[in-house]
């Protein structure tokens, strides 16, 4: 066990409807975050993305890695809690939170 005091993680929520919930996550592997990686650039250490599956939507969390609040400014800007939705993301979403919140990394364990 160690701090990693370091690292932030960026974490955000999104919904789609059924029919449009692979398609979105195509769009995030293919499309979505290697645009982060190239906005972001040296800093940005790796990006999940989670599904749950809902009655009537589909729920998506990202949880994005950086080295520092800088390196997420390049990709936010000076308001680092504004989301980042890529128009095309914003089509097949049916609704997202519009600020994403940030949580310093303070301990990580792993076996």
């Amino acid at each position: 066990m160690h701090a990693k005091n370091d690292m932030i993680k960026r974490i955000w929520q999104g919904w789609a409807k059924p029919e449009n919930a692979d398609a979105y996550e195509d769009l995030v592997r293919r499309d979505v975050f290697p645009a982060i990686a190239d906005e972001a650039g040296t800093g940005f250490l790796g990006a999940e993305l989670f599904r749950l599956n809902l009655d009537n939507e589909v729920e998506f969390m990202t949880v994005m890695s950086f080295d520092a609040i800088d390196t997420i400014k390049r990709l936010a800007g000076e308001d680092v809690t504004l989301a980042y939705v890529p128009d095309k993301a914003r089509t097949l979403l049916s609704h997202w939170d519009e600020r994403a919140r940030h949580f310093k990394l303070q301990v990580e364990y792993k076996t």
